[in-house]
């Protein structure tokens, strides 16, 4: 009984480790505030990722989307899918929103949630600069699987100016 409760005290110690280092890293200085104001019924719905950071849970990864729904409980539905290695995979996970707009808690493994930053958006809902907690996460999203280069150029200024190292970015197959 001592062990296990050892053992299960030990686990959450290191989860809530890895949450708090998430941000708390050496990377560098990147402004990651969220825009003030978003409609979620305009957002929800599937977006195409055009590039991102490169990070463990997308790795290999083409033909990417994201599609958020709404459900009956206020939370949102949030279903990823791509393909690795020629299979389609998929993953399903919550969203929740916050006091601030552009700011969701997302959530693919239990009760462990990360931030979801919105951080440029245009006005018709049509392409969207997301980070998140980390300067080390940040996706382009478009609602078609190509975007015009001056919306590229626009996301990729914006990024820039937020401190992010776009020379970074992945830009994945569609």
């Amino acid at each position: 009984m001592i062990r296990s409760m050892v053992l299960l005290l030990t686990l959450v110690s290191v989860m809530v480790f890895a949450v708090y280092a998430e941000g708390t890293d050496d990377s560098p200085e990147v402004d990651n505030t969220p825009i003030r104001t978003v409609d979620l019924e305009k957002y929800l719905g599937q977006w195409y990722e055009i590039a991102r950071f490169d990070h463990s849970f997308e790795r290999g990864v083409e033909f990417a989307k994201a599609e958020y729904s709404l459900m009956d409980n206020g939370k949102i539905k949030v279903v990823n899918s791509g393909i690795r290695d020629g299979k389609v995979k998929s993953s399903e996970g919550k969203a929740k929103t916050t006091d601030t707009d552009g700011l969701l808690r997302v959530s693919f493994f239990g009760p462990f949630y990360s931030d979801y930053r919105i951080l440029m958006l245009d006005d018709d809902y049509r392409y969207a600069l997301v980070g998140s907690g980390s300067p080390k996460y940040l996706w382009i999203l478009s609602r078609t699987p190509r975007i015009p280069d001056d919306v590229k150029a626009s996301l990729l200024l914006e990024a820039r100016l937020r401190g992010y190292d776009v020379g970074d970015l992945i830009w994945v197959k569609q």
